[in-house]
């Protein structure tokens, strides 16, 4: 019987809404008609004490009425709105709609008075009135979306529970009832006394007893709607329901939500940068603006992760010029279109982008581009710094990682640069690879001409990996997901520093801030984190379960490699013991040995006419003394 009813209710809605616009508008403006009709009887029969359908006191009343009301709705906006999107929106209009009615009904039957009417028609009918119209809004939009919106959906539909009873999640459960796909369940909320409350109709659960109500509700989706949440705090939500195979995604934090409203699509996949960076520190505007302020600033590698987000951070600095130099075509077209987009839409931004393409190894390029632009201060982020590829061909690796380095660096000294910053890494440290051991090499250049420069302050900071960059295991993890895995992990004990990118260049530039001449400026990286814990959060993230010996049902597999040729089982961050603390507390100083300027000029001469990858390897051990090739590789061979 139940099912006859709402099959016969679903036709007719279904007719209903493939009419064309103006005959649904038409049928409101009917209904309307018929409400207002409707309340006429329901408020003439309260006054005088007995149901009356029709006399003259009615008809005056009709007609008064239905002249008032349809030119006042018509130009209110009332039969502009659309039904299945009723909201607060449309129940303001209907309030402004209604107060213009009384005033003018009130004037006419309490104020001039009508033969047979009672005065307080004036005021109990358009509150009759008011509350039938609005019920009908209310009752449609159900009918339209509840009803029709979820018999046409045909797909699965998730049960959700929303994290946060606050206006966040307010909001969001209002944009989720148009989503047929989504069934809300309720919110959970850490504050005990909301337990048992409701929230526009949706009960409010205690967080305590979350994992407990994602087995009763079989509760497949949590939607964190705390914008203002720390990390420390995400981490501590997805721990408490990581043994189930629940889907987790946030809204974004409160800076990033510009216009105060919230919409489901507003919600995005809780990334793993959300639960591994920091929580930010602000900036030092003053070491911040000392090597940018009114300066003209060259940026080499301004299309890779970091170069891009040190042109992202300047631009946004008053800096009066930006150098955008980089080999890749495409990298530097793309940073070149963000920033003008980014000046394009700040009216208060004077700042002048130079794109330049090509090799920091190019003499005849890097002449040409400091004897016309002139550059007060050089970022020095451009590097080939993927561990295989750079083992896979060290004779280029070197070449542009340690000679481009050192014509870079020269020729900005020559041009009279005020400030260069080389942007290094923790493989630098003791390196087992060619890619780490020429970055050590290239930090050595630095502090040699450290040493003799009186104009150029040379400096140099070093850090670990960044989330999200090319080449980053968190996007490749990402993708090995999506395809249903399974994740590759070249050795379960691997751990990595990881730290975000904004984070790393706003560090790198008021390390350049701090800059006097030779520093190895050394960020804090935080704690490393084991990159199997890693991959296991990123699947648990996503909704999924690990599938292992003790899970053989699970969705993805993790599967070890073994160790890439030069790689390292864990980073450090500073050859000796002794870090020096700064005025910033997430940037350390250390201070390193290198060769003196003879033997490093002499063993980079060496390199620069080499072709032979073996003899070039055998070179920069000799560069760089600490670098034993292959080391941890070696160990774990011995080891099984």
């Amino acid at each position: 019987m139940i099912e006859t009813i709402t099959s016969v209710i679903t036709s007719a809605l279904e007719k209903i809404a493939q009419l064309a616009r103006w005959k649904k508008k038409a049928i409101v403006v009917l209904l309307d008609i018929m409400l207002c009709v409707q309340s006429i009887w329901i408020a003439y029969s309260l006054r005088i004490g007995v149901w009356v359908l029709w006399d003259i006191a009615v008809q005056k009343m009709v007609l008064i009425c239905l002249l008032t009301m349809i030119p006042v709705f018509a130009l209110s906006g009332v039969y502009r709105a659309i039904f299945r999107y009723a909201g607060t929106g449309m129940m303001k209009t209907l309030a402004r709609s209604f107060a213009i009615y009384t005033v003018v009904v009130a004037f006419i039957f309490v104020v001039v008075g009508m033969a047979g009417v009672p005065r307080t028609i004036g005021i109990i009918q358009p509150a009759v009135f008011f509350i039938l119209v609005g019920f009908a809004r209310v009752a449609a939009r159900y009918l339209m979306v509840d009803i029709l919106g979820r018999n046409r959906f045909d797909g699965e539909v998730k049960n959700v529970l929303i994290y946060g009873a606050g206006s966040a999640g307010q909001q969001l459960a209002a944009s989720m009832r148009s989503e047929p796909a989504m069934r809300l369940c309720g919110y959970v909320d850490d504050d005990r006394r909301l337990n048992g409350q409701r929230l526009d109709g949706d009960k409010v659960f205690w967080s305590k007893d979350l994992p407990e109500l994602i087995k009763k509700q079989q509760i497949t989706d949590i939607l964190l709607a705390l914008p203002r949440i720390n990390r420390k705090k995400r981490r501590k939500i997805v721990d408490q329901i990581r043994e189930f195979k629940v889907h987790v995604q946030t809204l974004p934090n409160m800076q990033e939500i510009i216009s105060g409203k919230i919409a489901f699509s507003d919600i995005r996949e809780l990334e793993i940068e959300d639960l591994l960076g920091r929580e930010p520190v602000l900036p030092n505007e003053l070491l911040f603006g000392r090597t940018i302020v009114g300066k003209t600033v060259l940026v080499t590698g301004a299309g890779g992760s970091i170069g891009s987000e040190l042109c992202r951070q300047i631009a946004k600095s008053g800096a009066r010029c930006l150098v955008l130099l980089d080999l890749s075509e495409y990298s530097l077209y793309e940073i070149e279109k963000e920033l003008k987009n980014f000046l394009a839409s700040d009216s208060s931004a004077e700042l002048e982008l130079i794109p330049v393409l090509g090799s920091v190894a190019s003499l005849d390029r890097l002449d040409e581009l400091f004897s016309r632009w002139k550059p007060d201060t050089v970022f020095h982020a451009a590097a080939y710094k993927h561990v295989p590829l750079v083992e896979a061909n060290p004779i280029e690796g070197i070449r542009n990682n340690i000679l481009g380095t050192q014509r870079l660096a020269e020729a900005a000294q020559a041009a009279q640069v005020k400030d260069f910053i080389l942007i290094s890494t923790d493989k630098a440290v003791r390196p087992t690879n060619v890619m780490g051991a020429s970055k050590r090499a290239a930090e050595q250049v630095i502090q040699n001409l450290a040493d003799t420069s009186s104009v150029t302050r040379f400096s140099m900071v070093r850090f670990g990996n960044v989330l999200g960059s090319s080449g980053s295991v968190v996007p490749l993890f990402r993708k090995q997901i999506e395809q249903g895995g399974p994740i590759t992990l070249t050795h379960r004990n691997v751990t990595r520093y990881f730290m975000t990118i904004p984070e790393a260049a706003q560090l790198v530039i008021q390390a350049a801030g701090m800059a006097k001449g030779g520093e190895v400026f050394v960020l804090d990286m935080g704690k490393s984190v084991k990159i199997l814990d890693l991959a296991e959060t990123m699947v648990r993230l996503s909704g999924l379960t690990i599938r292992n010996e003790v899970n053989p049902d699970g969705d993805i597999e993790i599967v070890e490699v073994g160790l890439r040729a030069g790689e390292k089982l864990y980073e450090e961050l500073i050859i000796g013991n002794d870090p020096q603390a700064t005025q910033h507390p997430r940037i350390m100083k250390a201070h390193e040995s290198y060769l003196s300027s003879d033997v490093l000029d002499e063993l980079i001469a060496g390199l620069a006419d080499c072709r032979d990858p073996q003899v070039a390897v055998t070179l920069l051990k000799s560069l760089v003394p600490e670098f034993v090739h292959g080391r941890d590789n070696i160990k774990l061979d011995k080891a099984s």
